[in-house]
């Protein structure tokens, strides 16, 4: 069943370890401060994605509903790190954008 969703995993799979590396190197910022929406959403979005890979995995019938609200989520991480400037928030940014649309085409 997995390999149906197999992009949809491999997607999600990217975007939990890039949302990790983020919320860890915006906590070391010196404006951490001010990242703490960034920090939230970016664990928020890694646990999400996470979760979403084992409904996917196993066939549950819950696994688009969960998609797409990991897409949603996975937006407004995207959103919120590209506030910032550093390589980590782009970089995060840029897998979150990408797991959304895996996401999105998954829950269809």
């Amino acid at each position: 069943m997995h390999a149906v969703h197999q992009s949809c995993i491999d997607a999600c799979l990217k975007c939990a370890v890039e949302c990790q590396h983020c919320a860890t190197a915006c906590v070391g910022e010196s404006d951490a401060q001010n990242r703490q929406k960034c920090i939230q959403l970016c664990f928020d979005c890694s646990q999400l994605c996470l979760l979403s890979i084992q409904f996917m995995a196993r066939g549950s019938s819950y696994a688009k509903a969960l998609c797409e609200l990991c897409a949603q989520v996975c937006e407004a991480c995207a959103a919120e790190c590209e506030r910032f400037n550093d390589e980590h928030c782009k970089r995060c940014a840029e897998e979150c954008r990408k797991c959304a649309e895996e996401c999105r085409k998954m829950a269809a």
